[in-house]
């Protein structure tokens, strides 16, 4: 799903206007955005928490010739999702009741 069509399915859930609904979900990225590139965490219980982390610099490999390289450290977002976003997920992805049994053949 691009933005697009979440500003759709949105506006199609609570009879907002999508120009309403666009300014909303720009508006909530941008604090979100700004949150974390001041080191501060968004908490949304249920759905997850976006936060920054420091990855601590190390060593890696060029796959094309196998060349060690060194690599900075560096402060990068990172999202945890929520007991409820997590449940959710796992629950779409069981085989339905009646499927469970059966092979493919």
């Amino acid at each position: 799903m691009n933005k697009a069509e979440l500003v759709d399915a949105v506006a199609d859930r609570t009879g907002q206007s999508k120009s309403d609904i666009d300014q909303t979900l720009n508006a909530l990225l941008e604090t979100v955005i700004t949150a974390v590139a001041q080191n501060d965490s968004v908490m949304l219980v249920g759905f997850g928490t976006f936060k920054s982390a420091r990855r601590a610099a190390r060593t890696g490999r060029n796959p094309a010739t196998g060349e060690a390289l060194s690599i900075a450290e560096a402060t990068v977002p990172k999202f945890v999702p929520g007991a409820t976003f997590k449940t959710r997920v796992a629950e779409a992805a069981k085989p339905a009741k009646g499927d469970q049994g059966k092979q493919n053949k």
